[in-house]
């Protein structure tokens, strides 16, 4: 569980921070991404390299805590394990895939101070430490050697993820499905737009479906010229 070059070990973590406000995001975790991503649109999807590491991974669904990761530094998701508020999901833009952001013992801590999940278009390593623990990590693979610890940058400031930028606050939602983000200015819309889409699938029978698609998809081929 070494997370760094002189293998140290991180110590008790101090207090959490105080409760914010990942509870008014809670109930997008109802949501799936395949929902959102009709809703908002393929430019707040992220690209399918950045995936789950472990197989079944639970939905997760918070306000993101936004970190930038210089090449081959992993100072700043370290720094922020300790000061984002439970339930977040933290967000690293990272500079390469060539030296891993975080291993066992951050996201022990991690899950332990109540993060939801990390969600990183870099790397991390001791998968299988992570994968027993069950904590869930979206990246884009995962590499044996750590960065290093020495560059200092400003925390919850704009990022780009999977091709998506993201903003401290903004919702992320992720399963095996892929990962959304719901800008948080749209929230409230967005929740509303997806209950009344996630309701009227839940009440339409596949026979019914099976019409309603037959006829679209027979109408845009008739409107095209195709015959049988």
């Amino acid at each position: 569980m070494n997370d760094n070059s002189e293998s140290e070990k991180f110590k008790e973590p101090g207090e959490s921070g105080e409760s914010g406000e990942s509870g008014e995001f809670g109930e997008f975790g109802d949501i799936s991404p395949t929902t959102l991503a009709d809703l908002l649109g393929r430019g707040q999807v992220m690209d399918i390299g950045v995936r789950p590491l472990w197989p079944s991974v639970p939905r997760v669904a918070g306000p993101a805590f936004t970190v930038r990761c210089p090449p081959g530094d992993n100072l700043m998701l370290h720094a922020a394990v300790h000061r984002a508020e439970p339930g977040a999901v933290i967000v690293v833009e990272s500079g390469d895939v060539d030296y891993a952001l975080a291993g066992g013992n951050v996201c022990a801590v991690a899950r332990r101070r109540g993060i939801a999940a990390f969600v990183t278009d870099g790397v991390i390593r001791d998968l299988a430490e992570v994968r027993e623990m069950g904590f869930p990590v979206f990246a884009r693979g995962v590499i044996p050697i750590p960065g290093t610890k020495k560059a200092v940058g400003p925390l919850n400031g704009p990022v780009r993820c999977g091709g998506v930028g993201v903003d401290a606050g903004d919702i992320v939602v992720a399963d095996e499905e892929g990962i959304v983000v719901v800008p948080r200015a749209r929230r409230g819309q967005v929740l509303l737009d997806a209950r009344a889409r996630a309701a009227e699938e839940a009440g339409e029978s596949l026979d019914a479906w099976e019409a309603a698609h037959r006829a679209r998809i027979d109408g845009i081929l008739r409107d095209n010229g195709f015959e049988d």
